[in-house]
This record gives C-alpha cells, structure tokens and sequence, in this order.
C-alpha cells in the first residue's frame, strides 16, 4: 500500500436526508480523507454492493453507515445480506439508527454488525459520534481494502 492518505470511501444507507447531510458534514470538516455515497433503501445499497445498474461504476466501500427501518428492503434485511455475501461479508457495517431497542441490538451484533450506534437526537451529540465513527475507521482501525479500487481513488 502506498504512504499517501487512502480515500475512505463510505457508504451511507439511510433515507433521512437530514441524518445524512449532518453524516456529511461530520466527514467533510475534517481530516479523514473520504467520499460519502448515499443510497436510501435496502434495495439501493445492494444494487450499490453489487455494482448493479444504476450503480455499475461504484466502489467497493471501505465502510457502511446502515440505518434500520427504511422503506422497501430494511437494514435488518441488507446486514443479513451483507454479512452471509463471501465478497461483501468484510465491509465493516455499523448500524447508525433511532432505535435503542434491545432487540435490534441483539439482532444487529447476532447478524455480525460490526458496531450498534444510536443516533443522538442532539445535533451537537450527533456530529460528536459520527465524528467518533469516522476517526476510528478513518485512522485507528485497519481496513480491508481491494487493491483494484485503489487506482480508483
């Protein structure tokens, strides 16, 4: 791998458009080099995953922020999906939601999410923790990173 910074790239699977200009803000102000692709159903980020039409060009991400309860394909189904796919299984996956239920919890970590989030309602808060997310992804954990996509990049 080479000395320079590597792009992070990182897909956000949430249809709250206002969660996800607070997620891009919180990469964009500061030092992890990224780009954020947004898809807002479970049934866009597999086609996203699988580089399906209209997503034959995307990149394999280095991280996926997935919210819960979506229209269509939800995010319990898309981790399962994930998690139980040999070429995507890899992709850190965590779970930025609402929901603080126990059960959602138990379900994510059982269908090997890599981190359970709750959103913060506090904006301040919110920004803290993806802040927080991206930092670790971004400079302390060591990803799995295809050497095909990095000429991408």
């Amino acid at each position: 791998m080479s000395t320079h910074t590597p792009l992070l790239q990182v897909l956000v699977v949430d249809d709250d458009l206002g969660d996800v200009a607070l997620m891009e803000n919180a990469f964009a102000d500061h030092s992890v080099h990224s780009k954020l692709h947004h898809v807002a159903d479970g049934a866009q980020a597999m086609a996203f995953l699988r580089r399906e039409s209209p997503y034959d060009d995307a990149p394999r991400p280095d991280l996926i922020l997935l919210d819960l309860n979506m229209p269509r394909v939800d995010g319990r189904q898309v981790l399962t999906r994930i998690k139980a796919d040999d070429d995507l299984k890899a992709i850190p996956t965590v779970v930025l939601t609402t929901s603080a239920a126990d059960s959602d919890i138990f379900s994510s970590y059982t269908a090997h999410a890599n981190a359970y989030v709750t959103k913060p309602i506090d904006l301040d808060d919110f920004d803290r923790v993806v802040v927080m997310i991206r930092n670790f992804y971004g400079h302390t954990a060591a990803l799995p990173r295809r050497t095909s996509d990095e000429a991408s990049t």
